[in-house]
């Protein structure tokens, strides 16, 4: 689906179509004001672009719940859940930010029911909720279900029901469009528009836009082992620096504890929530050791450091399907469930194991790993998702210029993400987003007839960029001789050696030298390698060779800002584990990093409201 022809403006073009863009989308059009506007006579310009078919977006992976007190099971409260949210993030989370998310989380999930998400149910009707890691009642004391639940597919059931309600609503959208260049003007101030590449046609578009919304996912290929799609390559963000923006807590990475070995097929936490537990070699369920209050269910950050320590100890197994290869894994034992309740309510998960390991979770016992799966940092935004630069001590807002979902920092995540939390950030701040952009696209609709000529003198920047860029593929186009160096190299080769580079550097634990090493290895070695790369095609159209070179790029660009904020925080905290700065340091570093394309990292203070920073236990 792709649009008959390109407006000269448009009011809103929203990039990304997964939960967070959808929502967003969905948010604009059923507000208040637009509802308004349209009962005048005036119809807004809006266009969505995805690089994938919507259907495809990552969210539909998503697997084990989205996180509400709604209180259907047992009692629970939206303190509490704000609670867990800010303790989860190792207090590096805006509590502002937090409390938001906590008190507008039933609301959210029964908007989504009302659009049409199959949730599981209850014997008498209700939504349905089970454990999830890091969520607790009275305030940690022991664990809640909190997580409203769909088997074990509850991101494909929301991706669904949202993309029929945009399509219910008319939207419009460029699908298998990927964009280059994000536009803001001279002064960083405000938004002009995207370069958007039509991959079917082979042809680059000028989109000019009164306002932009981005949200595009995260960024997980930029680890070798990740549980994220391969169009997880972190344009949004990558996007953000190159147009002279900042990346927020760009070095907390999530490692999700129980990708399927060697796989990064993500074992949902619903099949630890329903029973299942971690054992090393030994046979020890040795997570009640290291966190004697929620064992296999304490924070994702704390069970990765924690199987990455049993396999450090010599207590690792290695995976069945190579039985003399590295100890790097542990078991994950379901045996203990009911296999007719384990296939009714963790289908995806058996479906998984069977088909990738050849092995039945019912009697087998299952090898996973950490696998790199969530970007709790991103591009900088307030609670209503405009993005912002941070300067002179003060957020500067960019014009017209949003992001939503996993590509944003809004902190709520802060140094670790709970579970069920992030398809609550893209629905909730995607909602909220929408509406704020639907206010500024009321104030000035593009097609407002009553409106006075804009004024068009001086440099058009988004046609400008487009120029440039199809000079550019014109350039990746020239078939080099086979006897050239760069002819030999690819960027699909190039991708697997940076995931390897940022594992090395990064992955669950790191150090100064680590560090080091990785930005040693990205500026001196495959930044080279990148800007070398040309098309083995000379074919524009249906190249994907062309998107794959600029999704390497974008991702060495996004590494080596990950590991710059990385060398910059001198401590441990959530998801980064410093070994040279093994504790927590309140005094210096309660600060969010703030990092721009050059490795610069300014600090934002952390807002606290009502929960000053205390011990994280499990």
């Amino acid at each position: 689906m792709s649009p008959k022809h390109v407006e000269d403006m448009y009011d809103a073009v929203i990039v990304g179509a997964g939960a967070a863009g959808l929502s967003a989308a969905l948010g604009m059009l059923r507000s208040e004001r637009m509802r308004q506007m349209r009962a005048s006579g005036i119809e807004p310009n809006v266009l969505v672009i995805s690089k994938l078919q919507p259907l495809r977006s990552h969210t539909g992976a998503a697997e084990g719940g989205i996180a509400a007190s709604l209180g259907n099971i047992e009692k629970d409260d939206w303190h509490w859940h704000y609670y867990d949210t800010v303790k989860g993030g190792d207090w590096l989370v805006d509590q502002d930010a937090a409390k938001l998310l906590a008190q507008e989380a039933p609301a959210t999930v029964i908007a989504l029911e009302h659009a049409g998400v199959a949730f599981s149910r209850t014997e008498d009707g209700h939504i349905a909720q089970r454990r999830f890691g890091g969520h607790t009642k009275d305030f940690g004391k022991e664990p809640v279900r909190r997580a409203a639940y769909a088997a074990d597919r509850i991101g494909h059931q929301i991706l669904f029901s949202l993309w029929q309600q945009c399509v219910a609503e008319g939207v419009e959208f460029a699908e298998e469009w990927y964009v280059t260049d994000l536009v803001v003007s001279e002064d960083h101030d405000k938004v002009e528009g995207v370069v958007a590449f039509d991959t079917h046609k082979g042809e680059t578009h000028a989109i000019h836009a009164r306002n932009v919304l981005v949200a595009t996912g995260g960024a997980g290929r930029l680890f070798h082992t990740t549980s994220n799609s391969w169009d997880l390559t972190g344009d949004g963000m990558a996007l953000a620096l190159s147009a002279g923006l900042q990346l927020e807590d760009g070095e907390f990475v999530q490692f999700h504890p129980t990708g399927l070995a060697h796989t990064g097929i993500l074992l949902s936490e619903a099949a630890r929530a329903e029973g299942g537990v971690l054992r090393n070699a030994d046979g020890e369920a040795f997570m009640e050791r290291y966190a004697p209050w929620h064992a296999d269910l304490a924070a994702r950050d704390v069970v990765s450091r924690s199987i990455m320590a049993e396999i450090d100890a010599g207590r690792g197994v290695a995976d069945p399907k190579n039985p003399e290869g590295p100890k790097d894994c542990v078991w994950l034992d379901m045996t203990g469930i009911d296999a007719d309740h384990m296939r009714k309510v963790l289908p995806q998960v058996v479906e998984t194991i069977e088909k990738y390991a050849n092995l039945d979770p019912a009697h087998d016992y299952v090898p996973v790993k950490p696998t790199a799966h969530y970007t709790m940092g991103g591009i900088p935004i307030t609670t209503d998702g405009e993005v912002y630069r941070w300067t002179d001590g003060g957020r500067a807002i960019v014009e017209g210029l949003f992001a939503a979902g996993e590509c944003s920092c809004v902190s709520v995540h802060g140094a670790n993400r709970l579970g069920g939390n992030s398809l609550l950030d893209a629905c909730l701040f995607g909602t909220r987003s929408g509406k704020a952009l639907a206010q500024r696209v009321a104030d000035d609709p593009v097609n407002d007839p009553t409106a006075e000529p804009s004024d068009e003198t001086g440099i058009d920047k988004v046609r400008q960029a487009a120029d440039e860029r199809s000079a550019q593929i014109r350039d990746l186009l020239v078939q080099l001789p086979e006897d050239d160096e760069a002819a030999q190299d690819n960027p699909y080769r190039l991708l697997a050696d940076l995931g390897s580079v940022m594992e090395r550097a990064v992955a669950v634990r790191c150090d100064q030298r680590s560090i080091e090493q990785g930005l040693h290895t990205l500026n001196d070695e495959l930044t080279p390698r990148a800007e070398a790369l040309h098309a083995h095609s000379d074919s524009s159209a249906f190249n994907q060779e062309i998107t794959a070179i600029w999704e390497v790029r974008h991702l060495i660009e996004l590494g080596k800002a990950v590991l710059s904020a990385s060398d910059a925080r001198h401590e441990s905290r959530g998801s980064l584990k410093r070994l040279d700065f093994p504790e927590r340091d309140d005094e210096h570093f309660l600060a969010h990093s703030m990092t721009d394309v050059t490795g610069q990292v300014s600090w934002q203070s952390v807002h606290i409201v009502d929960m000053p920073p205390k011990a994280r236990e499990y």
